[in-house]
Parts: C-alpha cells; structure tokens; sequence
C-alpha cells in the first residue's frame, strides 16, 4: 500500500513539487528569519562579553545599554577602586566620531578608549600589528570589515591614516571583531588618546570597568559598589542582556521577524493544504477502487500519512539546506552578518512547523478519503 501511496504522489509531477515547494518555502523563511533574529540578539551583547577580563560594569544609574552611555565624574574611578571586595577597576571611555579621508570622504565610526596601563577591552583576534601598538603616539586599531569601507579594494596594511574629528589617526592595527548591533567602524585606542578625538568636555568616563577580589562574589560586589557610590554596577552578564531585552522591548524587530514567521506558517498551509486536497481530489477513484477491493480506512489514512511525511520530509530538507547555504557562503562576505549562523535550536523548530504544516493538511485531505463512497468507480 505505501508503494501505490508513493507512486501515486509521484506520479503527478507538478503538484508533488508544488507541495515540496509550499513546505521548502516555509522552512526557508522561518529558519533564515530565525536565525537572523537570533544574529541580531547575540550581537546586541557582544561588546560587553568580549570583554572578558572584567565581571563587573559600572556606569551611571539612567544608563541601559553600552551604546546610551551618560559620562560620570573621573574621580568615580578612584571611589570604585576603594570599595571593599574589588581587586580593580580600569576606565572605559566609548562615544561616536566622524573619520574623515584624505578625499574628503566621512564615516562614523565607535570609538572606546582602552586604561593606558593595562589595555584592558582591547580586540584579542589581530590580523595585523599587536594591541600594544595603541602605545605608539595616535595609533589606533580598527577592525577589519571597518578597514575595507574606509579603503575598498586595498590591501590591508598598517600606517595609514585618517582624521579624526581634526587630529591625526595612524592604524596601527587591524583585528577581527564581531559585528555590533549599533554598526558603524570600530576603532580602538588609549583612553588618553580617545579623549582628544573625542573632545566630550570635563565628565568623559563613560564606564568603569572592574573585577571582584578573590573571595567576594560579583553581586556582592556590586551592590556594595551601588551602595557606597550611587553608581550601577552590574554583572557582565547581566549587562549583556539588559542590551539583549533593550532590542525586544524597544524596537520593532521582534514583531517584524514573528510576522513573517507567521506569514510563512500560513503560506505553508495555503499552499500545501489546498495542494493536497486537490491531489486527493483528483484520486478520489483510485481511493475508492482501493476501499473496493477490501482496503480499510486505516490503510488508506497510512497512505495519506506517508505522502505527506515524503512531502515534509524533501521540503524540510531542501529548505533548511538552502537557508545554511546562506549563512555559511552568501552571507559570508556581507558585514553585517559576520558571526550569524543556523542554530541547532532554530532547526528543531523549523521542523515542528513543517509537522504542524503537513499534519494539518493530510487531516483536511483525509476526510474526503475516509467519506469516500467506492461506488465512485463507477460512475462517469
């Protein structure tokens, strides 16, 4: 019986690809989508995690995320390296600055000032020169996708340089970073360097970033840091997702990417769904000759079920393969979407959709099999 199920699926070529194509179709929306989403979220924290030497952030109380940074006082440091329980703190100095060109061209770029001693925050994967060129006098890091927009077309190379809001910039250094959800180059240099291309006026320390001393833990640290200086502290990880749960709450992306996961769910159905109720429709006779010669609804509802599990099964897979396809070589060379990958996560739930898709189309199209009358094999 599943032989006959398949061939007669098999056998209409046009709506056996039709109905591979409403399952491919959605697997590739909700996966690719998905996973962009997924992309978007991770990036949101990915200053903050790179940032693996310090636990501890401290900032003003009204700031949020890294990219709505509100300067505090310099002496803050010197309070928040005698709190109790922390081991040290270092400066952190972020903001936005225009690169200008020797052609006149300008792009914005994010600058953070890195401790002059310890270079703390620095990128750790260089593709050329060394963090500790930021010692030499204006240098700067600039990571690579940054590089290729100021000079497109050119090789990479150290000692070029650029203006920076009217003083001198030497690229010193070259690093792979992964992107931020703010965009924009980003360029890394000595906090005593970054506070002349920034020019922010007396209150320029933007974060402190610290590590609790060996025997304290980080929220306790924290909290005695709030209570001793008015100031936030928070866990790395708990700054990386108040970033996170920013995006979710204050913009749109979340509503944008479930709209069209649920338009592709619906697609799938329409499509599908009235695919293979006419396929059925058109079989009726072959139904019906098969509940003729004694095979029962149970046999006849396997045979349904197995066409569509082949239906879901090539969709599924063709889908989802196209949707990797994406993220391992076409978005590859986009900026944007370095780091974005298919999770595994992302994968299993594409294939409950497709289940949910198929099942609810061979439940419309078996009721017609089940109420089929086997005299309509012969009538006209």
């Amino acid at each position: 019986m599943l032989r006959i199920a398949l061939k007669m699926l098999i056998g209409d070529p046009v709506k056996y690809l039709g109905l591979v194509f409403g399952v491919a179709f959605a697997t590739l929306l909700i996966a690719q989508q998905t996973s962009i989403f997924v992309g978007i979220l991770t990036s949101t924290g990915a200053e903050v995690r790179v940032v693996e030497e310090a636990t501890l952030w401290v900032m003003d109380p009204s700031v949020v995320t890294i990219a709505s940074n509100r300067p505090v006082r310099d002496t803050m440091l010197a309070r928040v390296r005698g709190v109790e329980g922390v081991a040290w703190a270092v400066p952190l100095l972020r903001g936005g600055a225009a690169i200008r060109l020797s052609d006149g061209r300008q792009f914005g770029a994010n600058i953070s000032g890195l401790d002059d001693a310890t270079l703390i925050g620095a990128p750790r994967a260089m593709l050329l020169g060394s963090v500790d060129n930021l010692r030499d006098p204006d240098a700067v890091i600039i990571d690579a996708d940054g590089y290729g927009r100021l000079f497109p077309g050119q090789p990479k190379r150290l000692g070029a340089e650029v203006q920076i809001n009217d003083r001198r910039a030497v690229v010193r250094g070259i690093a792979r970073t992964n992107p931020s959800f703010s965009g924009g180059i980003a360029l890394y240099a000595r906090y005593s360097t970054a506070l002349g291309f920034l020019n922010t006026g007396r209150t320029q320390l933007s974060f402190i970033l610290a590590r609790e001393a060996p025997g304290y833990s980080v929220a306790g640290v924290a909290e005695e840091i709030g209570r001793s200086t008015g100031l936030k502290a928070q866990s790395r990880a708990d700054f990386a997702k108040a970033n996170r749960d920013d995006v979710i709450q204050n913009t749109g992306i979340p509503i944008s990417i479930g709209s069209t996961n649920v338009l592709a769910v619906i697609v799938g159905i329409a499509i599908v769904g009235l695919t293979f109720t006419i396929f059925v429709a058109e079989n009726l006779k072959q139904f019906g000759a098969l509940k003729a010669i004694g095979v029962s609804n149970l046999q006849l509802v396997s045979m349904v079920l197995t066409q569509a599990a082949l239906v879901g099964l090539l969709g599924y897979a063709i889908g989802l393969g196209v949707a990797g396809w994406f993220f391992l070589f076409a978005a590859a060379n986009i900026p944007s979407f370095q780091g974005f990958f298919l999770p595994w996560e992302v994968a299993a739930l594409a294939a409950l959709v497709v289940v949910f898709i198929i099942t609810t189309a061979a439940l419309v199209a078996m009721r017609r099999v089940l109420v089929i009358d086997p005299a309509v094999v012969f009538r006209g």
